[in-house]
């Protein structure tokens, strides 16, 4: 029996180099792979594209808020109980429309009476004219009834003024905001009545770093998005610079108007923009797939005599679907763009035909 056992053990280590093994009576076949040192893998099919030359833009990314062109919060100038409210909340208006009027009857009594006194001093001091060229009065009564006269007519500009205080009115073409007051309410001057925006055209306001105010002028495109309206894109211009730098930031502030036709775009919203400063020519540009990212560190796979290498490049600025690459690749070289994950260095490669059309 120990000898038939040993005679077994010699069969299956003589098997191993044969490729075969012996196993409860029964000899079983295996393939072996050949995987030896010298072995090359198959080359993976990949797609390539050529770093080109062209112009990029630089851009300064950042976030701005959005203000009305013109705002202003209505308030009562004089004290006085609301008798109408002419417009709804939220509604667009015109200058100079009527937005609240307070009770006037007083006050316009008041005006009659002093208009019938004024014309009465007025007649007065015409009839002493007349008796003037006869010396039938003095010039001193005169003078006293031309006084009386124009008093009147001050006393008229002054309730004029006051009636005109009882109606609130818009000082530019704008939408209201909500109404603080109701009818009947005893209004104080000051006391808040709504408030008032021109959204037409959305004020961008923003600051900008010292560093690129050389760079920067009016008239100069932006482009802003907004969170509430996610892929719409809001174009705009520089329209002024701050005289003056933050001494505590080192920035400056600049506001860019929007056009806001149908009213999108609310004051206070948070808006992220990008200002184009500078276009610059003969830069390198690469597909934005042709990049992998390791960490803090950002690789291409060049292709070279059917093989892959791996370099580490600089990225500058991006385009639409291209990276501008600063150092670390030359143009015309080819970049590996499709099967990148599939390679790596000093990898062999087959180029797969570009599709067609």
């Amino acid at each position: 029996m120990k000898a038939i056992s040993q005679l077994a053990i010699i069969a299956v280590i003589g098997a191993i180099g044969t490729g075969a093994w012996y196993y409860k009576d029964q000899w079983l076949s295996r393939t072996v792979a050949n995987t030896g040192p010298g072995t090359t893998p198959p080359p993976v099919l990949v797609q390539v594209k050529p770093a080109r030359t062209g112009t990029v833009v630089e851009r300064f990314e950042a976030v701005g808020t959005a203000l009305a062109n013109e705002s202003v919060t209505i308030t009562a100038k004089v004290a006085g109980i609301v008798e109408k409210i002419t417009i709804a909340e939220g509604e667009k208006v015109n200058a100079g429309q009527v937005l609240v009027q307070f009770e006037d009857r007083e006050a316009v009594a008041e005006l009659e009476a002093q208009k019938a006194i004024t014309q009465g001093a007025f007649l007065a001091y015409e009839r002493a004219i007349k008796l003037k060229e006869n010396q039938n009065v003095a010039q001193a009564r005169v003078d006293e009834l031309l006084s009386t006269w124009k008093s009147g007519e001050a006393r008229i500009k002054m309730i004029q003024a006051k009636l005109s205080d009882l109606k609130i009115t818009a000082p530019f073409a704008g939408r209201v905001g909500l109404r603080r007051v109701s009818v009947g309410a005893l209004v104080q001057p000051g006391a808040v009545i709504t408030t008032l925006d021109d959204t037409d055209t959305i004020r961008l306001k923003f600051s900008l770093p010292e560093t690129i105010l050389a760079n920067l002028k009016t008239g100069q495109e932006v482009v802003a998005t907004a969170t509430a309206y996610p892929g719409r894109v809001f174009k705009g211009k520089v329209t002024s610079i701050d005289s003056r730098v933050d001494q505590i930031t080192r920035a400056a502030e600049v506001r860019a108007d929007i056009p806001n036709a149908d009213g999108a775009l609310k004051p206070g919203m948070f808006m992220a923009y990008k200002l184009a400063l500078k276009s610059r020519e003969n830069a390198t540009l690469v597909p934005e797939e042709a990049l992998l990212i390791e960490g803090t560190r950002q690789y291409v796979f060049v292709v070279a005599d059917g093989r892959t290498q791996k370099r580490e490049v600089k990225v500058g600025e991006r385009n639409s679907g291209e990276v501008e690459i600063v150092s670390g690749v030359k143009e015309g070289e080819s970049l590996v763009v499709g099967g990148i994950q599939k390679v790596r260095n000093g990898s062999p490669v087959r180029i797969a035909e570009p599709p067609k059309g």
